[in-house]
């Protein structure tokens, strides 16, 4: 099952500007008149996935801004844990770039990095496009075998399988606009600095029946995940990530996770990308990782 959360209280309700753990600050867009409710759902997608997204463009050119996130798949579950397979997902179309950059925050390992950015040169090839949903997902081994070689570890929170939309989430959906909340990286207009930012809006079911995002999205923050909090009998609320946002004009689709997570089901998990980081001092032979791994 996924976060329950319970709304706060009247006069314990975050600022618009919120310092959160671990030096994590986040940017709320087009916030007012929000009910406690909307501010609690807030505190619980920067609690539970204010570590899951990553910045990108293309390298040293101002243009193909775009966020992705860590997913993790629970393929199962048995007494010794859980068997995950963990990707890093985003939109298709800013996938495409050969050469890239991520920008790092300190919060995201341990100890801290000295570099601010990740280049990562045949950016495109290292990406697996699933079919007719406009997203690409990669696996993120590549990831944790670069912080191991420049000795630091990943400390990222997840979309978990507890998050991420079941079918029945986003059958409940319909024509009736909802709010929801856009976890991206928009562009700083001054310096191309990208500070994450929540952003609220509604989702709802357009006339072909897709699930469409409606408000603000700024500039960077295309591929970036998107939450409902949806609410239970006892006055509490679910957090549910309903997928990934997508270019778009006015509205922007956005490609669920039921489909999501049909199309995972169909790559093969020795899969293995091609994306290397670049400006790295030569390397050992590492024995050969799978995109899955497992948790106590």
């Amino acid at each position: 099952m996924g976060q329950i959360c319970k709304p706060l209280k009247p006069g314990n309700l975050p600022s618009d500007r919120s310092s959160r753990p671990g030096g994590l600050s986040l940017g709320f867009r087009a916030v007012s008149n929000l009910s406690g409710v909307q501010h609690a759902t807030i505190n619980a997608i920067a609690d539970n996935a204010g570590r899951a997204t990553l910045p990108f463009q293309r390298a040293h050119r101002a243009e193909a801004y775009a966020t992705a996130f860590w997913f993790n798949e629970l393929l199962e579950t048995t007494a010794d844990g859980e068997t995950i397979r963990q990707y890093l997902v985003t939109a298709g179309e800013p996938a495409r770039v050969e050469t890239a950059e991520f920008t790092l925050r300190p919060e995201l390992c341990a100890p801290a990095m000295s570099a601010e950015k990740l280049l990562v040169s045949d950016f495109a090839d290292g990406w697996t496009h699933l079919p007719d949903l406009g997203v690409a997902v990669t696996s993120t081994t590549w990831l944790h075998a670069h912080g191991a070689r420049k000795g630091w570890e990943w400390t990222t929170d997840e979309i978990t399988d507890g998050i991420a939309a079941k079918d029945e989430d986003i059958a409940a959906l319909g024509k009736e606009p909802v709010p929801a909340y856009l976890l991206g990286h928009d562009v700083n207009a001054e310096n191309g600095a990208r500070e994450q930012a929540v952003v609220v809006g509604t989702v709802s079911r357009d006339r072909r029946g897709g699930v469409t995002w409606a408000g603000n999205a700024p500039q960077g923050c295309v591929g970036a995940p998107v939450f409902v909090g949806v609410s239970l009998r006892d006055a509490s609320f679910r957090l549910v990530c309903v997928g990934v946002l997508l270019p778009g004009r006015g509205s922007h689709p956005i490609a669920t996770f039921d489909r999501i997570r049909a199309a995972l089901s169909n790559l093969a998990a020795d899969t293995t990308p091609a994306a290397e980081a670049t400006g790295q001092t030569p390397r050992t032979p590492e024995p050969k990782r799978r995109w899955w791994q497992r948790r106590g």
